[in-house]
């Protein structure tokens, strides 16, 4: 079996993308073949969704763009209104489909979720059921600046509520000027109940690549 991830954050922009094209260099750089998925995107800018430009660009396996990003909606809302918008329904089923097929040709899916863990996907699901449909094991993106420490145990709570695991987590510095900073996360490495796989300093021109150094991934195995 492929070892497969689901990418959450403690909420929206707090480097998921970042952190799973990180993660995708890290495993390649190990020798695995890799693939990103990212099942819903809202956002286009200039013609382009670049989360997904981002992930398919750190991927090492070249995969069609409808199992990587089965849903691209334009207006940089939640996913919900951008669908509802757009005239369609975001379909969980659909997404497990494509991550099976991505599944079938890499050793290495990393899939990132949109927003945070409980974003509305539809009328009635949300980024959880999502998911708990993938089964996968999650790691959690953590924004470092004020309120993640409760941002971040609350999202790992939902996690484990419906009965996933909690693989490791990721401290992203998004705030240079964040107070404490290493006081917050040796709090987390106290509290959630998995491995720090890393911690991302701040850069202005952040490259993925070069923050895959800082990432232990050999916790995952």
């Amino acid at each position: 079996m492929p070892q497969s991830y689901f990418i959450t954050g403690t909420d929206t922009s707090v480097g998921k993308t970042l952190v799973s094209c990180a993660l995708l260099y890290a495993f390649a750089a190990r020798g695995r073949t890799t693939l990103g998925m990212k099942p819903i995107e809202t956002g286009c800018v200039n013609g382009e969704w670049m989360d997904v430009k981002a992930v398919v660009a750190a991927s090492s396996v070249i995969a069609p763009r409808e199992w990587v990003n089965p849903y691209a909606l334009i207006p940089p809302i939640a996913p919900h209104i951008a669908a509802k918008q757009a005239g369609i329904e975001i379909d969980i089923v659909i997404i497990r489909q494509a991550c099976l097929k991505l599944q079938n040709i890499a050793e290495v899916v990393l899939v990132e979720g949109v927003g945070g863990f409980m974003t509305p996907l539809n009328d009635r699901q949300d980024g959880a059921d999502m998911a708990h449909v993938l089964d996968l094991p999650v790691i959690l993106v953590v924004g470092m600046r004020l309120g993640c420490l409760n941002h971040a145990l609350v999202t790992a709570q939902a996690v484990q509520a419906i009965g996933l695991q909690l693989a490791g987590w990721v401290a992203n510095q998004i705030d240079p000027q964040m107070i404490s900073f290493d006081e917050n996360v040796y709090t987390l490495t106290q509290r959630l109940n998995c491995p720090l796989l890393g911690v991302l300093p701040f850069e202005q021109n952040v490259n993925a690549k070069n923050l895959s150094v800082y990432l232990d991934i050999a916790q995952l195995d």
